[in-house]
């Protein structure tokens, strides 16, 4: 018996030794799918690398990925010589194609509806095997009911939605019959970011427009996660289709991040008003590119105010702490001051690790370019206040 127990544990060794050494192929460092670093796990079915997370998804999809720890399960020789054999890069050729230039390639920071449903689309269903097919999403119009938030209500009720690459819109009806929409957002003026906590739910989408200068929230969401990530990625079709009429000049790389984004970060800080004499009052920020907005509440559809984040050049700076004399009535004592050539805004974080990422995201703002557009909706943004 222990004979037998010290073939298995050199087996084993012998198998984690083949493993570390084909995890040193060129893309075997980074998991297929996410990108994460370091991936503990394979799948032996499809002879890719992957992380823990990525491991638990393939695993939902037994058929198709067979799913092992290299350091803890026993690996066949047919199965570690199909590894080597195959390994990320060369099934990213097989797998990846195809991927059209707007589908969102989700990251290991992204939520579990599109990384599930980005697994999916390679393995499962074959999105991007074959270059040259139709892809769903550039079919010119997407229709649909998704559950939207009540602006004053707050309950999430079945609205329809229309997405038209023609008339460069998304309309939502009230009543699936209706003639008139509620409201039509130009896509060019979109962003759609996912957020499964703040809505409560697992396929939880914000989007976000701009409507007489100000920034409009709407939060939906549908049952089905490959039916909200089939919306998402219908979006970003149609803005690029837009953005390349607008720019019949520019490259896909140069219009790609004009598409959707994610917020640069988003949280609780406290703020006081334009005297500094009123009292400290928790708000929900989001930093969006350039404008911070703050909020009642997360699920607020207008912002409260917005603070445009100019270049240091031109008159912006953030510093920590607050100015001498600054009463602070909250708990929250870690400050942050924010100047602009207007005015100065003040702000606490609760722990001392929120107020450094908030600066280092404000000053890596500051320190950024201006583009045309952020020169325009700096004097936007100057004519309303």
């Amino acid at each position: 018996m222990i004979r037998g127990l010290y073939a298995e544990m050199s087996t084993n060794e012998r198998a984690i030794r083949a493993l570390k050494e084909i995890l040193q192929k060129p893309g075997n460092d980074a998991c297929a799918d996410c990108g994460a670093r370091d991936p503990g796990w394979g799948s032996c079915s499809l002879g890719v690398f992957i992380c823990l997370e990525c491991s638990g998804i393939h695993r939902n999809i037994p058929e198709i990925s067979k799913v092992k720890s290299l350091r803890l399960s026993h690996w066949e020789d047919h199965e570690l010589q199909f590894m080597a054999e195959n390994g990320n890069e060369l099934m990213k050729k097989k797998f990846e194609a195809a991927v059209p230039v707007y589908y969102y390639k989700p990251t290991h920071k992204d939520c579990q509806a599109l990384r599930e449903q980005w697994i999916r689309a390679k393995y499962e269903r074959k999105e991007f095997s074959k270059p040259g097919e139709n892809v769903r999403y550039e079919s010119g119009m997407k229709e649909g009911v998704l559950m939207k938030r009540g602006r004053d209500n707050g309950q999430f009720l079945s609205r329809r939605f229309v997405l038209s690459e023609r008339d460069g819109t998304l309309k939502y009806y009230i009543k699936y019959d209706a003639k008139e929409p509620k409201a039509v957002i130009k896509v060019d003026s979109i962003n759609a970011t996912f957020q499964p906590e703040k809505i409560g739910n697992p396929n939880g989408l914000q989007i976000t427009y701009l409507k007489d200068y100000s920034t409009r929230n709407i939060f939906v969401y549908h049952e089905n996660s490959k039916e909200i990530v089939d919306w998402f990625n219908s979006i970003r079709s149609v803005q690029l289709h837009y953005l390349k009429v607008a720019f019949p000049g520019a490259t896909d790389s140069e219009l790609i991040p004009k598409l959707t984004r994610n917020f640069l970060k988003e949280g609780y800080m406290e703020k006081t008003g334009p005297r500094q004499t009123e009292g400290f009052k928790k708000r929900w920020f989001t930093l969006d590119q350039r404008r911070l907005m703050y909020f009642k509440d997360p699920l607020d559809a207008f912002a409260k105010g917005e603070v445009f984040l100019g270049n240091r050049d031109n008159g912006y700076s953030v510093s920590l702490g607050l100015p001498a004399g600054t009463h602070c009535n909250g708990a929250w004592q870690h400050g942050i001051i924010i100047e602009t050539p207007e005015r100065c805004f003040l702000f606490t974080c609760e722990t001392e690790s929120d107020q450094q990422d908030w600066l280092k995201h404000f000053s890596d703002v500051m320190s950024a370019q201006m583009s045309p557009q952020d020169y325009t909706m700096e004097a936007l943004l100057k004519h309303r206040h």
